[in-house]
Formats: structure tokens, C-alpha cells, sequence
């Protein structure tokens, strides 16, 4: 499962690229993603969907996917042998974004969950609030003639910023990594707003008016540099610490991010009713030593993700 050197077959649980690399004989992930990881790893990949909930022998081992909240097609892993029944949660959160599926709980002696975020202040807000205050942001900058230049990974992020901005303020731009993901987005049936081919030099009232959705790695370049004057923001889950947002010199930080948060990361844990806990990338360590003091079977287990980083 989502593994990080070449197999005969790999099972994904979603397509950002520390979960899903090159160099697998076949690929195994749940039907919305596949649009997805053709766009990442090839059209020509070996590659099969499965509808979630749906169960398959695996070596004498049960197979299913279950919708892990994340980002589209994404996926907790369900493992069934001779009755004991594990859980790789892959990447997850709990509220319902409108696009990527919502979380399902399920029940698992062991339940192997991340930590992007596993500690107490890390805490988000309902999504709507944050839209509020983006679409906020924006309205400002159009009336001090700026363009909003918004940094979000071009996977997930990207996609869920355009669900809930309003478009009826002004052009949205894109990166082309976003749009290609879009369009996998689009493939598997999900409808985002109308957004602007950003190849050329928009022009100069345009460009004052316009939202921009970009990977930070535009910071600087002179691809951001044709839109003029702008404001920068960034859209993660890291804005929530104080000195995120100086660090990456930006004009502001929204705190929106597509993995669980502390509260969420309980919640999981308590719903999935598991024997045993074993934690992934984050704050793996403090996880596991609040597990134990509560009196749970928990442990850490060493993996190459990287939870919410560069994409």
C-alpha cells in the first residue's frame, strides 16, 4: 500500500506524490482516482478503479476502499485476514468538503492513522468561514487595484479553493499544474468554476480584478510577475502557527487544510473502535505518547509521507 519503491501491485489510497509513485506494475485505488493518477504517473499506467465499499480476495486477504475525506478518490485501505481486520487511513479529514467525499468511519482492530497535525493547536474552522474570509480578501484587493495571488498545492487545495470562492467577482486564473488537475477533477465528474488561461499576459485591468490560484513555487517568477501588483496569501493548515505566514512573506494566511485536525484525529481514532494504534508522519511522537497516557495501545511506525508539504 502506497508504497515508495517498485511493486508487481501497488494499492493507493490517493495520488499526491508521496503516497503515489512511478515504477509499479499495476495500480489498485478507488474509481474517482484513477483520472487522477493517469494525470500524475502516465496515461499508460496499469491501472484498475474500485467502487468504494466494494470487497476483493486478495491472497486470502478482503480488500476494500473506504472514503477517507482528503482529497478526490481518496481512501482509507480496509484489510481483512482470518478475522482481524486493519486500517490505513492514508491521508484524512473529517468535514465534508462538498467534493472529495466525506469520511467513513470503520470499525478495525488496528488502525494505522497520519499526524500531519497531531497537536492540540491545530484546530480548524468550519471551510465556510474561511471562504468568507478569501472571498473577503479578494474583494478588497479588486477595490485597491491588486491582484489576489492565492498559493495552494495544485492537488486537493487548489480544487477546494475554487469550490468555494465566489466567482462572480472577478476572472480566476490557474497554474497549468492546477488546471491539469482540474481537468481530472472534471473527468470524474466534479464541477468547478469557469477559470482563465494563464499562458499569456492578462491584461492590466483584468489582472487588478482577478484571483490566482497557484503553487507557492511561483513565488518570485516571472510567470506571477505579469499579473502587476498583487497581494499574496497562502492556503494551509501551517498558517494556523503564528510566524507561517512572516516566514513565507506573504500579506495573509488562511487556515484550510485537506488532513485532520487534533480534535478530528481523537475523533477518528475513537470511532474506528481499534485494539491498537500505530501513527504515521506528523507529529507521530506526541500522538503516540498522549495515546499512551490515556491508556491506549499505541505506536509509532516509520514511513517516507510527508503530510501537508510542497506538492
Amino acid at each position: 500500500m502506497d508504497p515508495w519503491r517498485p511493486v508487481d501491485r501497488a494499492l493507493i489510497t490517493h495520488g499526491h506524490s508521496d503516497h503515489a509513485r512511478s515504477g509499479a506494475g499495476h495500480y489498485l485505488t478507488a474509481s474517482p482516482g484513477v483520472p487522477i493518477l493517469r494525470s500524475r504517473l502516465g496515461r499508460n499506467i496499469s491501472i484498475e478503479g474500485m467502487p468504494h465499499g466494494e470487497t476483493r480476495d486478495i491472497n486470502g486477504v478482503k480488500v476494500s476502499f473506504h472514503p477517507a475525506g482528503h482529497v478526490l478518490g481518496s481512501s482509507q485501505i480496509r484489510l481483512e485476514y482470518k478475522g482481524e481486520v486493519w486500517v490505513v487511513s492514508g491521508d484524512y479529514k473529517l468535514e465534508d468538503d462538498g467534493i472529495s467525499g466525506a469520511y467513513e468511519p470503520v470499525k478495525c482492530h488496528t488502525f494505522i492513522t497520519e499526524s500531519t497535525f497531531g497537536l492540540p493547536v491545530y484546530k480548524w474552522q468550519p471551510q465556510r468561514i474561511v471562504a468568507g474570509e478569501i472571498n473577503h480578501w479578494w474583494r478588497n484587493n479588486i477595490e485597491n487595484e491588486r491582484a489576489s495571488v492565492l498559493f495552494a498545492y495544485s492537488l486537493g487545495k487548489a480544487q477546494r479553493i475554487l469550490s468555494l470562492v465566489d466567482p462572480g467577482l472577478g476572472p480566476i486564473f490557474v497554474h497549468g499544474s492546477v488546471a491539469k488537475m482540474n481537468a481530472a477533477y472534471a473527468e470524474s465528474g466534479v464541477v468547478l468554476p469557469e477559470t482563465c488561461d494563464a499562458s499569456g499576459k492578462p491584461e492590466k485591468k483584468e489582472a487588478a480584478r482577478s484571483l490566482v490560484v497557484a503553487p507557492a513555487s511561483v513565488d518570485g517568477t516571472p510567470w506571477l510577475a505579469k499579473f502587476g501588483s498583487c497581494s499574496t496569501a497562502f492556503a494551509s493548515g501551517w498558517m494556523r502557527v503564528r510566524g507561517g505566514r512572516r516566514r513565507g512573506n506573504l500579506d495573509r494566511g488562511f487556515v484550510i487544510s485537506d488532513h485532520v485536525d487534533w480534535p478530528g484525529l481523537l475523533q477518528a481514532i475513537e470511532a474506528s473502535s481499534a485494539d491498537r494504534v500505530l501513527v504515521t508522519h506528523g507529529y507521530s511522537d506526541a500522538v503516540v505518547r498522549y495515546l499512551n497516557e490515556k491508556g491506549r495501545d499505541a505506536g509509532g511506525l516509520e514511513t517516507q509521507f510527508a503530510g501537508e508539504t510542497g506538492d
